[in-house]
């Protein structure tokens, strides 16, 4: 009890991640010279491109390791108003762009900026695993708007309208998704940004996979949809996925002055400026002619096609194709097995690593990742297949 009491409420409501097990053992079987396949991944399996690695070991020898402003560089933040302009259709002004320690952080940021005790915030479900997780630090209150594979797990206007009521704050909309790969059509979030717009309620749209989409879709922001939706929304975005930069810990997010004010404010006093040499980097990624996302998007819709073709072979697994994101979410209810159950026997006994369903709020379902090459897929898939068979 006197332990317990060290600790404020806050953090006890907090829950901790179930994948840890599963990906902590995979870890520990490698490193034991096990020969793991890892279809957990949330991270592209390229390098980082040389000419962003070559602007930070400039950054660094020019002595530019000193403090930035707070919300990020002029030279950086200028950079991502023309991205927002010439890729998204936003026209945002500096002053409502803040960069932050990666899209995690700014989403986190939002939240925590708007979200008050006993807020909903709506959240489709699937969903990626901080998203409740932040919800609870600020107190505010998860409101699950379950999908349906029939419906490409997308939420239905019927679903959004349903769920709102006077204590609605928020809607996370995340397209392309994690862990589903579902990408809303700009019908659908027209139709979401209209409902939003009636009833007032705010939206952070979390795009970080804006640039992994596939079979000549077209990514659309739903704050480009009218000058109504653009002052509820904020737009979240990165560079860890479309330029492999998971570590280097830069996002960003664009939105209503007032907002960002705020956001400005507490960032401030918590983490204060990103780091001055990812800054740089991404200043490279950002203004620097390159085709690497648009070949590792390729080089991911290969993989979710081969991944397909042998999912097919699978009789005790479903799956929705997605159209996004480099994860397959795959139904298990035939397998009788819980999602951990399923996750943890197939570690022990093939040596295959992938993320219980229950992680995203779906524990009929695993998540598997194709952020890992061919031969690999192939070895995986041949392991998956046999043991479903026994």
């Amino acid at each position: 009890m006197l332990i317990d009491r060290r600790f404020a409420e806050r953090i006890k409501k907090v829950s901790p991640s179930s994948t840890l097990a599963i990906t902590s053992k995979a870890k520990k079987l490698k490193a034991e010279g096990k020969d793991v396949v890892n279809f957990a991944a949330g991270e592209p399996d390229f390098d980082t491109p040389d000419f962003i690695k070559e602007a930070a070991v400039q950054a660094i020898k020019q002595g530019f390791t000193k403090y930035t402003p707070s919300t990020g560089t002029p030279e950086l933040k200028k950079l991502i108003c023309e991205k927002f302009k010439k890729e998204n259709g936003l026209d945002y002004a500096l002053e409502q762009i803040v960069v932050s320690c990666g899209a995690k952080h700014s989403i986190f940021n939002s939240l925590l900026v708007l979200v008050d005790r006993d807020n909903e915030v709506l959240i489709p479900s699937p969903y990626w695993v901080s998203y409740p997780e932040m919800v609870k630090l600020c107190e505010g209150k998860a409101r699950f708007l379950k999908t349906a594979p029939e419906h490409h797990f997308k939420i239905t206007p019927q679903d959004l309208k349903r769920n709102i009521n006077e204590k609605t704050k928020i809607l996370i909309l995340n397209s392309p998704s994690n862990p589903t790969g579902a990408v809303y059509t700009p019908k659908e979030l027209e139709q979401l940004a209209a409902i939003c717009v009636e009833n007032k309620v705010l939206v952070v749209s979390d795009e970080i996979y804006e640039k992994i989409i596939f079979d000549n879709q077209k990514h659309v922001s739903i704050a480009a949809l009218g000058k109504e939706i653009y002052d509820l929304t904020i737009t979240v975005n990165g560079l860890s996925k479309a330029y492999s930069m998971t570590g280097w810990r830069v996002g960003f997010l664009g939105g209503p002055p007032d907002i960002v004010q705020a956001i400005s404010r507490l960032q401030d006093h918590s983490t204060s400026n990103p780091t001055s040499i990812s800054q740089k980097a991404a200043v490279a990624a950002l203004k620097t002619e390159s085709d690497f996302s648009i070949k590792s998007c390729q080089e991911f819709q290969k993989r979710r096609d081969y991944l397909v073709s042998r999912l097919k072979e699978c009789e005790k697994i479903d799956y929705v194709l997605p159209g996004g994101s480099f994860y397959i979410f795959c139904g298990i209810s035939k397998t009788g097995m819980d999602s951990f159950t399923l996750a943890s026997r197939l570690l022990d006994e093939e040596l295959v690593a992938l993320i219980p369903g229950n992680s995203f709020g779906r524990d009929d379902y695993v998540r598997i990742s194709f952020a890992t090459g061919l031969k690999q897929l192939e070895s995986g898939m041949d392991r998956i297949k046999r043991w479903l068979e026994k």
